[in-house]
Formats: C-alpha cells, sequence, structure tokens
C-alpha cells in the first residue's frame, strides 16, 4: 500500500485558519476529499493520513466523519487540548473511531519554546499511549531542543516529526538544525515525514539538488524504517503540485533498495499509524 502519510482538508472560513494571510489566495478556498482523490489515483496513491488544520474539536470530528465518508482516508491525526481537566473523556469519544490514529498542536506557532514542556501539555501526552495514539511534532528548527526533552520523558509514546522540522532551505542554512535533528533522531521512538519540503525552499525556482543536503541529514540519522513520505496537499500547491512534490521525493529515493522504497511509500506509515489494526 502507497501512503500519502501527510495532508489536510478545509472548509475555508478565516477565523478557523488565521494562520493563512491575505497574501496567499491559493490556500483560501475549500479543499475537500473530492478534490485530492483523483491525484491520488493519477499519482498511484492508495491512501492518505489527514492532519488537523486548526485546533478545534469540531474538525477533529468532521475529519473523522470524512474518513467513514472516504476509504481512502485510512487515518486522521485530530487536535484535543492536551491541558483541558476534560481531555480523558474526549479520548475517550474520539478513540470510538478506528480511524484517529494520532493528535497534533501547532507548536510552531507558540511564542513560548518550552511550551510542550509544560506540566499540563505533558500530562495530556502521558496519556495518549493508553488509547493507542500517536503524536505529530510540528515545529521549527527553534524548537528541536525542547522537542528532544520531551521525546526523552515518554519513551514509550511513538512521535513523528513533522516537515523534517522546516530547516532554513531556502537559505540553504544546515546549522545548528542538523545536529540537533541528529539528537531528535537517536531516540528510537522519533519517525520522520520527508513533507513540507518545497516551501521552505525558493517557491518558484527550487530544484531538486537544493533538498539533498537536507535528505542526506534525515537519512543518516533515521534510518529507512523511521522516514515516512507525506504530500503536504493543498499547502504544498504554493511551490509545486501534487505530481512535482512526489517526483521530487521518488527522485531521491530511487537509488535505494526496493524494501527501503517500500517502507518509504508506504510501510512506515502503516506500522506508525497501525492501518491494520485499528
Amino acid at each position: 500500500m502507497t501512503v500519502d502519510g501527510h495532508q489536510h482538508f478545509w472548509v475555508y472560513k478565516p477565523e478557523d485558519l488565521p494562520w493563512i494571510p491575505p497574501e496567499l489566495p491559493l490556500l483560501r478556498r475549500d479543499y475537500l476529499p473530492e478534490h485530492l482523490a483523483p491525484l491520488l489515483q493519477a499519482n498511484g496513491v492508495d491512501g492518505t493520513i489527514v492532519v488537523q488544520a486548526q485546533h478545534s474539536l469540531r474538525e477533529t470530528q468532521w475529519l473523522l466523519e470524512l474518513a467513514e465518508r472516504h476509504p481512502f482516508i485510512r487515518g486522521v491525526v485530530g487536535w484535543v487540548d492536551l491541558r483541558s481537566p476534560r481531555l480523558r473523556g474526549e479520548l475517550e469519544r474520539f478513540s470510538k473511531s478506528r480511524k484517529l490514529k494520532g493528535l497534533r498542536h501547532i507548536l510552531q506557532d507558540e511564542a513560548d519554546l518550552n511550551f510542550m514542556l509544560g506540566r499540563g501539555f505533558t500530562a495530556g501526552i502521558g496519556l495518549l499511549k493508553e488509547f493507542g495514539l500517536t503524536y505529530d511534532l510540528v515545529i521549527a528548527p527553534r524548537h528541536l531542543p525542547a522537542a528532544c526533552e520531551l521525546v526523552a520523558r515518554f519513551p514509550e509514546q511513538p512521535f513523528v516529526l513533522d516537515h523534517i522540522a522546516k530547516p532554513l532551505i531556502k537559505d540553504g542554512v544546515l546549522s545548528p538544525w542538523d545536529a540537533d535533528l541528529r539528537k531528535l533522531a537517536s531516540f528510537p521512538n522519533v519517525f520522520c515525514k520527508v513533507s513540507g519540503l518545497v516551501t521552505e525552499a525558493d517557491w518558484a525556482k527550487w530544484q531538486p539538488a537544493d533538498f539533498t543536503p537536507y535528505l542526506d541529514v534525515v537519512w543518516e540519522a533515521f534510518g529507512a524504517r523511521r522516514i515516512m513520505f507525506g504530500s503536504d496537499w493543498p499547502v504544498c500547491l504554493l511551490a509545486g503540485d501534487y505530481a512535482k512534490v512526489r517526483g521530487l521525493a521518488a527522485g531521491y529515493v530511487g537509488s535505494l533498495s526496493k524494501s527501503e522504497q517500500q517502507a518509504f511509500w508506504g510501510g512506515v506509515a502503516s506500522r506508525f499509524y497501525s492501518l491494520e489494526d485499528k
């Protein structure tokens, strides 16, 4: 099974998606399963993991409902306030759906670099394993030290790093991202998504070679058994269509062994998100 490990849906309302500014009109419209389905078919993708785009219980419920109606949505990474006194009840409610696979908070937008280390947040992380849920880390390079501390506290909790922590590809900056990423990868409970890369590069002029130094670090650090593909559709459309994003990844992994390529295109995502088990 070929799996896109990271994509989004939304019905656009500015109050729901404040992270999309007016200067990005391409994203200020609806993106729904009927828009993605033909792209998946054209690119040989069997299923996807849809990931939250807003801090909303309503959105989490909506994504789970979409997943029940569209079989290609193999799993949902939703949002629940991990600091809420009602957290257990909300996890019990949402976990009734077999499609809920994990949770995420848009940590990159938090001004406090140590937000993820707060007592309430970490108490919430501590509940996830009980419900068989993974956790997506969407962070910028400056958050990597705190992320290392977080994952060290919860060695039995599966984490996955979104967008390889969004390094400064456009500027060609590797340090200290590379060293911090290697430290995060040293924790065996952390996986990594090769996703969201084109939007960290020059949107109009990027070339495949721009990404090679970063992908070399990712493969050296995580190894083929902990890396999965994600398109980050529709956000990727700012810098490339679905086929270009998939082609970029295919160009890099083409020299890997057959088993390593199978792991990247679906095996790792299936294992991490327990797509056959839940």
